[in-house]
């Protein structure tokens, strides 16, 4: 084991086999914060790198590596694509109702245009 993960307290020397992978699983904790995520538990720091790296060191995070790692990308993958053919359906029916809706409120056809800029020179 490294000298590094050595000052680190003994539990987290169990769970990680490097730093790089403590590092990176604080840095991705890090971005779900910045994006939004909630936080795990009480705010003891303002940045969210800090407070990324606090819960990691905690034990507050877990994470998977290797086949089941590839495993969860893939299903991750499979549902976003599954949510974006969705959303992309779902936005063109929407889109077609707006159109609908709008039509029974605003006419834009152009002789009621000319109409209204020749009123308004008047």
């Amino acid at each position: 084991m490294s000298d590094m993960l050595q000052l680190l307290p003994e539990n987290i020397q169990d769970r990680f086999d490097s730093r790089h992978r403590l590092v990176l699983v604080a840095a991705q904790r890090a971005k779900h914060l910045m994006q939004g995520a909630k936080l795990l538990g009480q705010a003891r720091f303002a940045k969210e790198t800090t407070q990324a790296l606090d819960e990691v060191l905690q034990g507050q995070i877990q994470y998977l590596r290797g086949k089941e790692a590839r495993d969860a990308i893939k299903e991750s993958r499979k549902g976003r694509d599954l949510e974006n053919e969705r959303m992309a359906m779902m936005t063109a029916e929407d889109a077609r109702e707006i159109k609908k809706e709008l039509s029974n409120y605003v006419d834009d056809s152009p002789k009621e245009a000319a109409q209204a800029d020749s009123e308004g020179a008047g």
